[in-house]
């Protein structure tokens, strides 16, 4: 007898496994397949952006964030001679950044400026390795229930229009829908046919952590020298060099502690031993997104839809926002709650964030070539760089802060992440969020706003607490994805029906 599960996710890492917490927090029966036996642990991402850590904060996790950042912190003072102080602790705004390797001067950004308003605790986590948000999920998921099934790896899979059918470890797995998060060279992208144009590679990078002698002739930071790009720091023995003389030959084979003392030499001019490589891996700035990330009965989510390079660290926090925003929406189709129109909006929204990370990685790059012409763009991007407005305009760009949808409504706030409110019950607005449903703020105490949602009180948290900050917001429906889906300054409701229905679903079915 074949296995059946509601869905299918395949692949077991931070994208797979958000997504299957969020589906399974909804009820749904969720299968993760994992071609890897045990956990990648090669050095990946080492921070996230304010938009991940409030998704963690809204599913009450944020506690284990802490508990990373702090121990990131510490390696970070060890690096620096046990100094520290190296990474301000920012006090719910996001610390510095980097663009193409050009370090943002945190004392030219305007912290006052609104949209750095009501972000919450959240934005005071960020030091935390792609492993550990691996490890986080993990934990949650078995605590979910979601079952995940590593060395499992795909090798068959059909789309028949009513449901999936995946051959995998020698098993024949049926499931209603399938959802490929397994990456950059996603099997299920290719076997399920869809398109993947971009642009081909030009850059070979290199990041390690490393045991090397040799190593404090290399400056701290991001540097830029007259053959490449490279960073040292900010934990012991991390390097990364970046060489713009092509695409690397071989991505598969092991990096030797001979190839990465001769990149380092390429890029720094500076002979380093390499003693001992704890993890390396390569990589390029191959740029490519689907078009839709929706084809029949299997979607896509994180590297699977888009590739690029990793300046600037969005590709984590970019599959982080593909899962939270696809989960719920898949979930309620699942349950019959929503026609499956409503899975047309995860491409409409997530597309254009993925369309701008790609398009500023491309830029990033632009930026690190060694011709005369692009050194000479890249010393006039230096200088608006150290600009109040320029650093405070990128850093709202690559902290994800602006993120946002265009959704049905006419407040100005629809679209955009809900303020983390402190409420006079003691609590913050993104306390109420762990159950993974949508959340009515109801901060006037509404009698006809209570009447008008009771159809959907199965599927929608309601707080009547009030702001302890002066607010002029009378109500918010904020969907489980945190981003706002209508919003009213007046007792005025107009609108809220409508945004109901067309975000969660029918009343009637159950």
């Amino acid at each position: 007898m074949n296995e059946a599960h509601d869905v299918v996710v395949v692949g077991a890492g931070p994208v797979g496994l958000m997504l299957a917490c969020e589906l399974r927090l909804a009820g749904i029966d969720v299968l993760v397949l994992e071609r890897l036996t045990e956990p990648d642990m090669t050095v990946k991402a080492g921070a996230i952006n304010v938009p991940t850590a409030q998704a963690f904060a809204r599913r009450g996790l944020l506690p284990k964030l802490a508990a990373v950042h702090e121990e990131s912190i510490a390696s970070v003072g060890q690096f620096f001679g046990g100094g520290g102080g190296k990474i301000p602790t920012p006090g719910h705004r996001p610390p510095g950044g980097h663009f193409s390797g050009i370090t943002l001067d945190t004392a030219a950004i305007d912290f006052d400026d609104p949209d750095f308003a009501d972000l919450g605790p959240a934005a005071d986590y960020f030091l935390i390795p792609q492993q550990a948000i691996e490890a986080i999920l993990t934990e949650r998921a078995l605590e979910l229930g979601v079952e995940i099934r590593r060395g499992s790896e795909v090798s068959g899979f059909t789309d028949d229009g009513v449901g999936v059918t995946v051959e995998a470890a020698g098993r024949t797995i049926r499931a209603s829908w399938s959802v490929g998060c397994d990456g950059g060279r996603s099997t299920v992208r290719k076997r399920a046919g869809f398109e993947f144009p971009g642009l081909d590679p030009e850059i070979t990078g290199r990041q390690a952590i490393a045991d090397m002698t040799g190593a404090e002739q290399l400056r701290m930071g991001w540097n830029t020298t007259p053959t490449g790009i490279y960073t040292y720091g900010p934990f012991p023995g991390r390097i990364l060099t970046v060489e713009l003389d092509g695409p690397p030959t071989d991505r598969e084979s092991p990096i030797t502690p001979a190839e990465l003392e001769a990149s380092i030499e390429t890029v720094t001019g500076i002979s380093v031993r390499v003693n001992a490589i704890h993890s390396a891996t390569r990589f390029t700035d191959n740029t490519r997104q689907v078009p839709d990330y929706r084809r029949g009965r299997v979607l896509l989510a994180g590297d699977a839809a888009h590739v690029h390079s990793p300046f600037g660290g969005q590709g984590l926090n970019l599959g982080i926002g593909d899962a939270v925003n696809l989960g719920w929406k898949l979930a309620a189709v699942v349950r019959g709650l929503s026609p499956d129109t409503l899975l047309d909006t995860y491409t409409a929204e997530r597309h254009p964030i993925g369309a701008w990370v790609l398009e500023w990685t491309r830029a990033q790059v632009a930026l690190m070539r060694t011709d005369p012409r692009s050194r000479a763009l890249r010393t006039l991007a230096t200088e608006l760089f150290a600009t109040t407005d320029g650093a405070t305009t990128i850093l709202k760009k690559i902290s994800g802060i602006l993120h946002r949808y265009d959704l049905p409504g006419t407040h100005p706030l629809t679209g955009a992440r809900t303020p983390d409110l402190d409420l006079s019950d003691g609590t913050r607005l993104s306390d109420h969020f762990t159950s993974g449903r949508a959340v009515l703020a109801d901060l006037t105490d509404s009698p006809t706003l209570r009447t008008l949602t009771t159809p959907w009180s199965d599927r929608l948290h309601q707080i009547t607490a009030k702001p302890t900050t002066p607010h002029n917001l009378a109500a918010l429906l904020i969907r489980p994805d945190g981003h706002i889906a209508w919003a009213t300054d007046t007792p005025d409701i107009t609108g809220l029906e409508q945004a109901l229905t067309r975000w969660l679903g029918n009343p009637g079915l159950r």
